[in-house]
């Protein structure tokens, strides 16, 4: 295995934990659009878990394509 292989599994494995940790609703109606609260701004450290999450789904994607390509 090479380095992408590595890096692919542990940003898969934080992506996965860090959508699993933000928080929209209370339950499944909430997050299939039934929520009745409508949060259109991110702020604190919601913010931050969203950008952070961005970042690790980019670099997944990257070390996918980087990893088929060498």
């Amino acid at each position: 295995m090479n380095i992408f292989n590595y890096i692919t599994i542990g940003s898969m494995l934080l992506s996965t934990i860090l959508i699993l940790l933000q928080t929209r609703g209370a339950s499944l109606g909430a997050g299939l659009g039934g929520g009745g609260e409508v949060n259109s701004v991110r702020r604190g450290s919601d913010k931050t878990l969203h950008e952070i999450t961005i970042l690790m789904v980019i670099i997944f994607g990257v070390s996918l394509i980087l990893g088929i390509l060498v």
